[in-house]
């Protein structure tokens, strides 16, 4: 069955080659020039992603992200945005995005971290032996519910944090490379001038190591990151 995608952006073009590409592609795809359309259409046409351009009048994309988790929707949300820095992009997954996407972009990168999105939204059963509650110290990963705790405060984590805290946890005292985390994360290598996954990975750390928290996430320089206790 085909994916519904909500596409909000206030600029007409834009949406509408965006849609004939998207439907090219055998999307069925939705519009709102705003935010609050998009609000909307959330409830109504319960789409399986959405793109958002962040800036649109009466309600902004980041609003209109603050809104859908405060709600607990787990909706997955591809941010576009023309601002290029990273305290910008931040934002947005301040916000809850589980993904940005600067302008201009390539259509073949956001149809490839869309495919992502979509992939990493359908459920899928457990491999046999594959433990559903994770753990390393004090950080529990329920991998059914999809919950994160550390110690015994809950962190709210994006779909995009969740899964690459999960294969970090997964595979605790191996680092991993850029490119790995890039393919199995987004199926995607952004190459090595990206700044993408640092943003990601400064953002676990923002929610996951408070004060007084022992450090999880380490940094091996040139090579990649990796979990470990201590």
């Amino acid at each position: 069955m085909s994916a519904r995608i909500l596409l909000a952006d206030d600029d007409r073009a834009i949406r509408e080659a965006l849609t004939r590409a998207l439907t090219l592609e055998g999307y069925d795809v939705v519009q709102a020039p705003d935010g609050a359309q998009a609000l909307a259409l959330v409830e109504s046409a319960q789409p399986d992603a959405a793109i958002l351009d962040v800036m649109m009048p009466n309600v902004d994309g980041l609003t209109v992200c603050r809104v859908l988790r405060a709600e607990r929707n787990r909706l997955p949300i591809l941010m576009l945005t023309a601002r290029t820095e990273t305290a910008d992009r931040v934002a947005g997954l301040d916000a809850g995005a589980d993904d940005y996407l600067p302008k201009p972009f390539d259509l073949d990168e956001l149809l490839a971290r869309l495919r992502a999105l979509l992939r990493r939204a359908r459920p899928q059963a457990d491999d046999d032996g594959d433990a559903t509650v994770l753990q390393v110290a004090d950080l529990r990963i329920d991998t059914t519910a999809r919950r994160v705790w550390r110690g015994q405060r809950e962190a709210e984590l994006s779909k995009t944090e969740f899964d690459l805290l999960e294969l970090l946890v997964r595979n605790q005292g191996i680092v991993l490379d850029h490119s790995t985390i890039y393919d199995r994360i987004w199926g995607y290598d952004f190459g090595p001038d990206s700044k993408n996954l640092a943003v990601y990975i400064s953002y676990l750390r923002r929610k996951l190591e408070g004060e007084g928290d022992a450090k999880l996430i380490h940094t091996v320089r040139g090579v990649g990151y990796t979990v470990r206790p201590g």
